[in-house]
């Protein structure tokens, strides 16, 4: 079985076509109905979430519980999810009807692989628009190629259930970049196999994305490479996780001095100090 889950919070105006493209999969069609659960995580609309999701009627598993962010809603479906395979869909996201397919044929043919994601479409405000270099994607062992940014789009990955028993689940107490800490954790654990298909259209531009309401999303991205140092990490990973929180602290620090927030700049400009030492001081240790 496959288990699907889809985390939401007011987006019912998306989260139709989100599910449709879900029951439309031509895995799912062909096989039987066994083969597939979709459950939507509900983290406390105050929309017609649940009116939607009824509409689709008994084919659903609707979980509704207070709001407590996206984290905590995949983890409630990672709880309540039955399959062996796990698949998530941002609920402003689509799948192609082949996803699925494509995905189980790679799994079926690579037992050894526990994790594969696929190449995405972008639209933002309903425009086709084209990825930037940066966002290439990668396969096999892609710990270097995820620090810089979030890299594996949740709604493009096939995972095998027992992926999160070594990774663990999301970070509840991030408030962004989630989907960036854990996409550290998988790609320090096991290798990550790129499908070089589009296969996601993913959605966005709209007001209520996370990118959109916090500024400076590099403040989480510090806290999750924080987080990975006190992991089992060779001494050429920390390395390369100290060069980034540098980098991405030096970004910070010279926004908020141009927003006038001088203590802010401060504890950025702090970390650099703290890092790029222990990086001097871990390269004489190398020679």
């Amino acid at each position: 079985m496959i288990s699907v889950i889809i985390p939401t919070y007011n987006r019912a105006s998306f989260l139709a076509e989100a599910i449709q493209s879900v029951l439309s999969q031509d895995y799912f069609v062909r096989n039987s109905s066994s083969s597939f659960e979709l459950l939507v995580i509900d983290d406390g609309s105050t929309d017609n979430t649940k009116e939607v999701v009824n509409s689709f009627g008994k084919k659903m598993k609707y979980h509704f519980q207070e709001h407590k962010g996206v984290s905590a809603a995949r983890n409630l479906g990672l709880d309540l999810a039955q399959g062996e395979y796990i698949a998530f869909l941002d609920s402003d996201d689509l799948w192609k009807k082949e996803k699925i397919s494509i995905q189980m044929s790679f799994m079926n043919a690579f037992p050894q692989a526990k994790v594969c994601y696929t190449e995405e479409i972008w639209m933002r405000r309903g425009v086709f628009v084209n990825p930037k270099k940066k966002h290439r994607k990668y396969s096999g062992w892609i710990f270097d190629r995820v620090l810089p940014l979030c890299l594996i789009s949740l709604s493009s990955a096939l995972f095998r259930r027992e992926v999160f028993e070594v990774t663990g689940k999301f970070d509840e107490e991030l408030l962004a970049c989630e989907d960036y800490d854990f996409g550290i954790r998988l790609a320090l654990k096991c290798p990550v196999y790129f499908l070089p298909k589009p296969l996601i259209i993913k959605r966005g531009g709209h007001s209520d994305q996370l990118s959109r309401k916090y500024w400076g999303m590099d403040r989480f991205r510090v806290k999750a490479l924080e987080k990975t140092l006190r992991l089992d990490l060779t001494p050429h990973q920390e390395i390369l996780v100290k060069r980034e929180i540098v980098r991405k602290c030096q970004i910070l620090a010279s926004g908020f001095e141009k927003r006038k927030n001088k203590p802010a700049a401060r504890k950025y400009l702090s970390l650099i100090d703290k890092y790029r030492l222990t990086e001097q001081g871990q390269k004489m240790e190398e020679k």
